[in-house]
């Protein structure tokens, strides 16, 4: 029998031992662990995690300031003992949308009190979105005798506030901003005198609406779209236990962040649960190496001792191998390893992607590339500049000219936003189209688009901007204009894409004005088997449906309002808004209703464009003007689709104009687009400028999601 060593029986059962001592995994998973891996829904509201908890969610699975009433029709949350309703939830953004419960649809509470005080002034657990602005209300006040800023304020009445017990109305006030704003109208003092003062929060886009339309209803539909609230809740921490296999939690014991693993928590990450036993299977290892080498050195020994012996016994065994004999092998290791090495082919393989990685198909330039393109972002070369972001003109090391658009801020906001117009537009493909070149990585320390270069600036520029004195706009123009933005529009509805910011700043015009319809930050991707989508509106005043403004329900027939909007402005060179103009009249919208209804089309149109004088301009424009009137109506199952509208564009342009000048030009006008567009008779009135249809709104509580 072979005896071994004693080195090596010794180091057989140190191995032996020491790994009898490595912890092994019960093979079950910590019950923590598995409740909290879970998402729950709540209400109408999916796929809540953490730091949210409630119904069937565990405590321990999110943090106490996130519990959730699941009781009602809404989630609902209480901060600091007031009652929110819970409109939306953004898990990846870390954000929510919340209302107050006691203001659901009522701007006259029983009872009087300021909406929690959550400010950025601290480092709390909730932060003020961005885009939150303050809202007050001024309840049982005596009349103010003195002119106050409609836009920004507005008087409305209530009977259950009344304080004297009568039941009689009480006069009260909003203001959308700080009452410092007012102090040259020396109305402060008078503010002070009334018995109440609410201090509320909503968006920026519901007070800029409200400044558009001041009724009692719209106050309410502000204060129902709510305001965003974005959390901290141990977000670094919770992302490093994720990352490690982790699931985030709290530890209501220690009142700690905790991340709960597949065999227990830890304060951080799983990282540290294994490591001792990776530390005992690395050293296992290293002594299992030591084992072999001495088991191979003992063998190579042992084998040459009895090669010396054969040799003292015969002169006949012949010698060992020479190195040359030993050729064949050598040689075919060396072509083994004349292959290139994992190590540099991935070293290499990193070195390529940096130079033409991609996202979602486009190129993703580094920030340094752009600053170079745009010689650091010089003021000089800027091209416009919008809602989200100023536009640069560029020139990349490859010659070709492009528009680098460079977003405001890096926040969650923009970063969706980013990512949107991203995958929109390298998803779809049209001539009227602006095209991606690139962008940055969203975790750039900006965020930049890279578009091909339109020359001729935005239709806006002009009808009504810097190149409004340049006269090429004549009728034929902006009637293809027309034709060729609806041709985009009706593309992107057919690929269940809804633009929803279409206005004529976003409709760039090349050097042969043909049009490139661009900004996708706010579009969304409509599922075909819905009929709408339900979201807090957002817009540019002026364009937004208000259907969508009302109930919250983004259709394709939304992008038809706005539309309308654009034919207006083709047609009359107005803004879509102006405060200038009367104020029932500072919506476009209004007026061109008001106009095209009492048979005045005439006052409508750009006396440039000789309404008065061209035969063909009168009956065409009138055409455009009775289906600008269909796309505006308030209720969108009386618009058109998209497709329709881009139907009676085109036949609009392509009909036959040669009738008699003397004949009946509005009856050749209805003849014409008897199919296509709504005729001027028989239609009812306009609904007041002043008030807003909110029958929906208040039969049916709205239900808003991100998507």
């Amino acid at each position: 029998m072979h005896t071994y060593p004693l080195f090596l029986q010794l180091l057989l059962v140190t191995v032996v031992v020491f790994l009898s001592g490595v912890p092994k995994s019960s093979g079950v998973d910590d019950e923590r662990y598995l409740n909290c891996s879970q998402s729950f829904q709540c209400a109408n509201i999916p796929n809540i995690g953490y730091p949210f908890w409630g119904s069937n969610r565990p405590d321990y699975c999110g943090f106490p300031e996130f519990m959730l009433n699941c009781s009602g029709d809404t989630p609902s949350i209480s901060i600091q003992k007031q009652e929110f309703r819970v409109l939306s939830i953004n898990q990846s953004q870390s954000s929510f949308t919340i209302a107050r419960a006691d203001y659901w649809n009522n701007v006259c509470p029983v009872s009087l009190t300021n909406t929690t005080t959550i400010d950025n002034s601290s480092a709390g657990v909730l932060q003020l979105a961005s885009d939150v602005q303050q809202l007050l209300l001024f309840y049982e006040c005596p009349p103010l005798n003195i002119p106050l800023p409609t836009e920004l304020t507005s008087q409305f009445n209530c009977t259950i506030n009344s304080s004297s017990g009568t039941g009689a109305d009480s006069i009260n006030y909003y203001v959308t901003e700080d009452l410092n704003t007012y102090d040259v109208f020396n109305i402060s003092d008078k503010f002070g005198t009334c018995n109440t003062t609410v201090t509320m929060r909503i968006s920026e886009s519901a007070a800029s609406n409200l400044a558009l339309n001041t009724s009692k209803e719209n106050l309410a539909a502000a204060l129902d779209s709510g305001f965003n609230l974005i959390w901290d809740a141990s977000n670094t921490l919770c992302k490093q236990c994720q990352g490690s296999g982790g699931k985030c939690g709290y530890n209501t014991t220690s009142t700690d962040f905790t991340c709960y693993c597949k065999d227990g928590p830890t304060p951080s990450n799983c990282a540290g649960k294994g490591k001792k036993i990776k530390i005992g299977l690395a050293v296992g290892g290293a002594i299992l190496f030591g084992i072999f080498v001495g088991f191979y050195v003992y063998f190579i020994i042992q084998r040459k001792k009895k090669k010396d012996a054969a040799e003292t016994q015969s002169k006949e065994i012949p010698t060992p191998l020479t190195s040359k004999s030993t050729a064949p092998p050598s040689t075919n290791f060396s072509r083994i390893e004349s292959i290139p090495s994992y190590p540099s082919f991935t070293s290499k393989s990193k070195s390529d992607l940096g130079k033409a990685s991609t996202y979602f198909g486009v190129q993703v330039f580094s920030y340094a590339e752009l600053e170079e393109a745009t010689e650091n972002f010089n003021p000089a070369k800027e091209l416009g500049d919008g809602g989200f972001g100023t536009v640069y003109y560029g020139k990349l090391p490859d010659g070709r000219i492009v528009a680098v658009k460079r977003l405001y801020e890096n926040n969650f906001k923009r970063v969706e936003q980013f990512m949107n117009e991203v995958e929109i537009l390298t998803r779809l493909e049209h001539q009227n189209l602006v095209k991606l070149y690139g962008c940055t990585s969203r975790r750039s320390r900006e965020l930049l688009l890279v578009y091909e270069y339109i020359s001729n600036g935005t239709v806006a520029d002009h009808l009504h901007g810097k190149r409004k004195e340049s006269g090429f706009l004549s009728w034929p123009v902006r009637l293809s204009i027309a034709i060729e933005t609806a041709d985009a529009l009706a593309f992107l509805h057919r690929n269940d894409v809804i633009h929803r910011d279409v206005k004529t700043n976003n409709i760039l015009l090349d050097d042969e004005f043909c049009v490139k319809v661009a900004d996708f930050g706010l579009s969304r991707l409509f599922p075909n088997d819905q009929t709408h989508v339900s979201t807090a509106p957002q817009g540019t005043p002026g364009y937004v449906d208000p259907e969508y403004y009302q109930c919250y329900q983004l259709t394709d027939k939304s992008d038809v309002y706005s539309f309308g909007v654009v034919l207006i402005e083709l047609i009359s060179s107005l803004q879509a808004v102006d405060t200038n103009r009367h104020r029932h009249d500072i919506n476009l919208a209004n007026l061109a209703i008001n106009k095209i209804q009492n048979h005045l089309v005439n006052e409508l149109v750009d006396p440039l464009l000789g309404y008065d004088k061209d035969y063909s301009v009168r009956i065409m424009a009138t055409a455009v003007a009775e289906l600008a009137f269909r796309c505006l109506q308030q209720e969108k199952d009386m618009r058109p689709t998209m497709e329709e509208v881009l139907e009676g564009l085109k036949a609009i342009q392509n009909e036959d104009l040669g009738a008699q000048e003397n004949g009946d030009s509005e009856a050749v006008v209805l003849d014409i687009t008897a199919d296509e567009v709504g005729l001027l008779r028989n239609l009812p009135p306009p609904l007041s400028p002043d008030s807003i249809v909110t029958d929906k709104l208040v039969s049916s509580s709205p239900t808003t999601s991100s998507f």
